[in-house]
């Protein structure tokens, strides 16, 4: 793959409003493992091999399981590995992600609702619109896992 641009050399300002979001989330009452859970599963569906390495690193530094991470994708079919709240942020994950689609449906939102505060579901809309953000970032600049 080619290189292209870095962002934070060429719009330092960017990156550092990117930086922001990220020290909003580091204040936010959702946990560690479901904003790691977030990223990974956003980064799964948006192919971003290196949010992928990076935060697969940081979940296991937190203290998450390989099995888990190693089943994420497929958690519609691994429920017992995974919370309620956690397969409802998955969830929202997975339909802000793939917005075009329907984006994020009543019947989750609801769901959410029974398991989150309000607080806390826009701290988890945040989290899935930052980690959509990056990837894309890395994705289109073709940011090389080990930058």
């Amino acid at each position: 793959m080619e290189k292209r641009i870095n962002i934070n050399t060429v719009e330092p300002q960017a990156f550092k409003a990117m930086l922001g979001l990220e020290g909003y989330l580091a204040q936010s009452e959702i946990s560690k493992t479901i904003k790691e859970l977030i990223k990974i599963r956003a980064s799964q569906i948006n192919n971003c091999a290196y949010c992928l390495a990076m935060h697969t690193k940081d979940a296991l530094k937190y203290g998450e399981s390989a099995e888990r991470i190693f089943i994420l994708s497929a958690w519609h079919e691994a429920e017992k590995f995974f919370t309620e709240e956690e397969m409802v942020a998955l969830k929202m994950t997975e339909e802000i992600t793939q917005i075009s689609q329907q984006g994020l449906s009543n019947e989750t939102y609801q769901r959410a609702l029974e398991v989150f505060s309000e607080k806390q579901i826009a701290e988890i809309i945040m989290a899935i619109v930052t980690i959509n953000a990056w990837n894309r970032i890395a994705v289109s600049t073709h940011l090389q896992i080990g930058e």
